[in-house]
């Protein structure tokens, strides 16, 4: 299509595409947004959860602008954390979902709602499977970086081998020298989540099957990997940042949040405090919605925020709320807040925010590299560490706050981080490498920029009925 905004694709043949999520917050968020990206160019959309959290989300009752269907992951009563264990999860998860993803498209086919393509979440490879019985194509989405993903792919490969000896330099194409504490942590331990290698490692399993390799990131971010990549037959699309339109590109009307958000938030608690400080005056703390601190690692970062005498913002989950220092929130009045969960896009974006201290989640990441917020990273698992190198050493946008011998990030360390970043003079260069790269991740997504040429490409290649 021409201009890419809410028409049919492609001479008005509308595209059909099927969007398969992986069952967790930080999956759904992205494959949502770009979703929403298919269907304002024109695309018919459904979307697909497990019925667990359909049934058990907050906002469920104000759905996205397109269908959404369910399938079972067989824990509809209990969802992930009533499972026995990860890779007992991930059997049912595929035995059930599998079954259910065909019974649902063979009801939706025989309601008249045919399909063109299913894009499916990486960690979901036999949604490919399902999707090459009912002949349609077929879109890997991956939710971490490319760089992550090049790291895994060189496991599959075998390039790497597990476990890892020594603390010898590790040389990947395209990707700067790594050290073990610079790779995902079920790599540098692969003990430390029995499953969840098996689940990263095996997103190849069938991927030269797939017509399309898509990736939640964008080209001028992970150029030098990329290219890599295509060297080696990889070829991957970036379509992103795929968060919430208002905070990118601002082209999809009243886009302001994701849609399915499994915490309460509360925003105009949130919003009025944060309306009382002046610009760039406040540091926001917030570790996702699944990572948690030690009891020790909590009371280090709370003191650590204490002793850096600046305001605070702190997102303290319900149930990690019992670790906080005994009277740290009223010691700590006046200078900050704490809350259970808030809606991050909208507190990085206010003018009041300096620095944010994060998990280093590659949602965060993106969110706040494209709101151009620097970061003080505290990683904690799975592809943070690797985010964290490239915050700090690629695109040079935050500090790695580092942990000590017993993996503890000790209060004094935060504290510095966060003064290095928030003072007027040391904080200068990432404050000004924040902005660039801001403004690079909102060009990528905007009218004609390299994310938004992708997606074009691959809507115009469906309605044609390309081969790929």
């Amino acid at each position: 299509m021409a201009d890419g905004e809410g028409k049919t694709v492609n001479n008005g043949k509308k595209v059909h595409i099927l969007v398969v999520t992986y069952p967790a917050q930080g999956h759904i968020n992205p494959l949502l947004q770009f979703s929403k990206r298919l269907h304002h160019k024109g695309a018919a959309v459904t979307f697909v959860i497990t019925k667990f959290l359909f049934n058990n989300s907050p906002t469920a009752n104000r759905p996205p602008p397109f269908p959404v269907e369910t399938i079972s992951d067989d824990h509809d009563a209990g969802g992930f954390l009533s499972a026995v264990s990860v890779p007992d999860y991930h059997e049912r998860l595929e035995r059930v979902g599998s079954q259910t993803l065909r019974d649902l498209l063979r009801r939706l086919h025989d309601a008249g709602r045919r399909f063109d393509a299913v894009v499916y979440d990486g960690f979901m490879p036999w949604v490919l499977e399902v999707g090459k019985e009912w002949r349609l194509k077929t879109a890997v989405y991956f939710t971490q970086t490319c760089a992550v993903n090049n790291i895994y792919f060189h496991i599959y490969r075998g390039e790497i081998k597990l476990p890892l000896a020594g603390e010898e330099e590790i040389r990947i194409g395209g990707m700067p020298p790594l050290t073990a504490a610079d790779l995902p942590s079920f790599v540098k331990d692969v003990k430390s989540c029995p499953g969840f290698l098996d689940l990263v490692i095996n997103q190849f399993r069938n991927i030269e099957e797939a017509n399309w390799l898509i990736c939640n990131s964008f080209y001028e971010q992970e150029q030098q990997v990329l290219e890599w990549m295509e060297k080696i037959k990889l070829r991957i699309k970036t379509v992103g940042p795929n968060i919430p339109s208002m905070y990118a590109d601002g082209r999809i009307d009243d886009d302001g949040e994701y849609g399915f958000n499994f915490f309460k938030p509360k925003d105009e608690v949130c919003r009025k405090w944060l309306d009382g400080h002046r610009e760039a005056s406040v540091v926001f703390v917030a570790f996702g919605s699944f990572s948690s601190l030690s009891v020790e690692q909590m009371e280090e970062l709370a003191w650590g925020l204490a002793q850096s005498n600046f305001f605070f913002l702190w997102v303290v989950r319900s149930e990690e709320m019992a670790k906080l220092p005994a009277k740290f929130v009223e010691v700590t009045a006046e200078k900050g807040l704490v809350v259970p969960w808030c809606l991050q896009l909208e507190v990085l974006s206010h003018e009041s925010i300096g620095c944010f201290v994060t998990h280093c989640g590659w949602n965060s990441t993106l969110e706040a590299l494209t709101i151009g917020i620097p970061m003080v990273t505290m990683p904690q698992w799975t592809d943070q560490t690797t985010n964290a190198k490239f915050v700090m050493d690629v695109w040079k946008i935050g500090i790695r706050a580092l942990p000590d011998c017993n993996g503890i990030v000790r209060r004094t360390t935060i504290a510095d981080c966060i003064l290095n970043i928030m003072d007027d003079d040391r904080g200068k260069e990432i404050r000004r490498n924040a902005a660039k790269w801001g403004m690079l991740a909102k060009q990528a997504v905007d009218r004609g920029g390299s994310s938004d040429q992708n997606v074009d490409k691959i809507l115009a290649q469906l309605a044609s009925g390309i081969n790929i």
